[in-house]
């Protein structure tokens, strides 16, 4: 057995070595965020297709690379170790199977999506439910609750730069260096994406994935060696999971999972599984592709991740075996703190700077994606179908840059006024808002039954059950509201995932409305669609010309 390396007990001053590769590979990034307004550039940025979804070029391995920098966040590097470490598998765990359940969801209905949004010029999964329901007020709703829910998702990046930062001694206890961090990442991240688009997080996506599988394998090599053997990491873990929490005199949290938190564990995993590709930048993402093809080899390929997950997750109870103390520079225990401060105790300075450049690049990428794709639903199904309707594609394309800075500044002011203890909670708010968008969507590929009326009313209901339940949730310590995204399923008795709850009396509610309204045959909607629109792949002559019409109207040649 090796000797165990002693804890640090925080950070303390600046790791100026750290702190300098860091610098290094984000001023590397940033330029690369800049050159990529020239990668694949058609002959204008001015439409929301090239800036905001890259020209609908991208394909397979640079989707899959963009696809893993949108889905593998700073959340991966920051909240789920993070949980582990404070909490056990039940908050944290669960991401490694909720992945794996998610890839083959996508393989069955995202090639559909691609297919009609590509026919019919969709840019958002508003604008396919405006398409395929003829109701602006579904529409308008889709993309209300995918640009909410998209908020705390880009407020997670922000923390998980602020995080690297902090532990490499840049920071302070006053208001203004506390929060500089992420003021500078506001900045950088506001101009690469408003002058590149989409193409920016593409192009440093490459970066992103190459640092996080070095520092990853790496770090699970390296490390358990270092504090004892996996052994040790797995009884430390244990031990303290064990351990009464003096707040709640209950233990800690969970090691394994036993039979009272089955229905957690397991709604968690497959509510989050169905609410990943419901956001808009899952969604942008993967109408970037250049065919439908493309989005099921990715859906095949993208697993590799999971496995890269499961090993990350795992590091959050390597830090409890070495001991990691997780201290701000303001003195506090900061649990979103522990990776970085755990790469800062055990690596060389140099390796931890690259792992901090990891986890900082590992938030840009699926930051810039994020802003962009709440861009592009406010531009296409806000500003166009209620203040602008006939607003040019050149309009659309300035309004979204625009956008996209306010969209990110919200995000600034959401981390800087809410707990960043509850990181975490914050995505999964998030995740309970845009799971009630589902059946919408994703229904809508297969049938036209559900009416539009009754998915409007089950949505409705749907978001008001989940935020006023997960706003009673009380966090132990803090006593603050939104504590968590687990509470008392009705009927059953058993602690689970709000948002699945929600869903459940969304789809229900959902379905009986439909069944009156189409039995008394109330008006169902436009549906612009046809079927073989489910089925179009890139060189079917209708996507050409539908997209040729958009480079002429863009471009303005005769």
């Amino acid at each position: 057995m090796n000797t165990m390396v002693p804890a640090a007990t925080g950070t303390g001053g600046v790791n100026g070595v750290a702190l300098t590769v860091l610098i290094l590979l984000f001023a590397l990034v940033t330029g690369m965020g800049f050159w990529a307004t020239r990668w694949r550039r058609a002959d204008s940025m001015e439409s929301l297709d090239e800036w905001g979804l890259g020209g609908r070029r991208f394909g397979t391995w640079v989707t899959w690379f963009l696809l893993g920098g949108d889905l593998y966040t700073a959340y991966t590097f920051v909240a789920v170790p993070a949980a582990m470490f404070a909490l056990g598998a039940v908050s944290g765990f669960f991401a490694v199977p909720y992945t794996i359940v998610l890839y083959p969801i996508i393989f069955i209905f995202m090639a559909r999506l691609w297919s009609v949004s590509h026919r019919h010029g969709y840019v958002t999964p508003a604008d396919f439910v405006k398409g395929r329901y003829g109701s602006r007020g579904l529409s308008l709703a889709v993309s209300i609750t995918g640009i909410l829910a998209t908020m705390p998702y880009i407020a997670l990046q922000l923390v998980g730069i602020q995080a690297v930062l902090e532990v490499a001694g840049v920071g302070g206890s006053n208001a203004l260096a506390k929060d500089l961090p992420l003021f500078i990442a506001f900045a950088l991240l506001a101009a690469y994406t408003y002058s590149s688009g989409l193409r920016a997080p593409a192009v440093i996506a490459f970066v992103k994935d190459a640092l996080i599988y070095l520092v990853i394998i790496v770090a699970v090599i390296y490390l358990p060696s270092k504090v004892g053997g996996w052994d040790h990491v797995f009884s430390a873990a244990e031990g303290k999971m064990a351990k009464p929490n003096p707040v709640t005199s209950k233990p800690t949290g969970a090691f394994i999972p036993n039979a009272q938190q089955y229905w957690a564990y397991a709604t968690l995993a497959f509510g989050s599984a169905l609410a990943l590709f419901m956001y808009p930048h899952s969604i942008t993402a993967t109408l970037s592709s250049s065919s439908r093809n493309t989005i099921r080899r990715n859906a095949s390929i993208l697993p590799a991740y999971s496995f890269v997950l499961g090993l990350l997750a795992l590091l959050g109870w390597v830090a409890i075996a070495a001991g990691t103390k997780p201290i701000g520079l303001d003195g506090k225990p900061n649990a979103q703190l522990v990776i970085p401060q755990l790469f800062e105790d055990m690596f060389p300075s140099w390796f931890a700077g690259v792992a901090f450049a990891a986890v900082a690049i590992g938030a840009l990428v699926p930051a810039a994606i994020m802003s962009i794709a709440a861009a592009n639903t406010f531009t296409r199904n806000i500003y166009r179908d209620f203040i602008k309707p006939d607003a040019t594609h050149a309009q659309e394309a300035k309004i979204g840059k625009l956008v996209s800075l306010l969209v990110k500044a919200f995000a600034l002011v959401f981390v800087l006024t809410l707990d960043k203890q509850n990181a975490i909670n914050f995505q999964l708010l998030g995740g309970i808002w845009i799971l009630q968008t589902f059946p919408a969507i994703v229904f809508g590929l297969y049938t036209r039954w559900f009416h539009r009326w009754a998915l409007l009313v089950g949505w409705a209901i749907g978001m008001v059950y989940g935020t006023v339940t997960a706003y009673n949730v009380i966090n132990p310590a803090t006593k603050g509201h939104f504590g968590g995204s687990l509470d008392m399923i009705p009927t059953i008795g058993k602690m689970g995932y709000i948002g699945m709850t929600a869903f459940v009396i969304n789809l229900v509610i959902a379905a009986v409305l439909s069944f009156v309204f189409n039995a008394m045959k109330v008006d169902a909607g436009h549906d612009e669609t046809i079927k073989g629109d489910y089925f179009a792949d890139a060189g079917d002559p209708r996507v050409e010309k539908n997209l040729g019409m958009d480079a002429h109207l863009t471009t303005g040649t005769p």
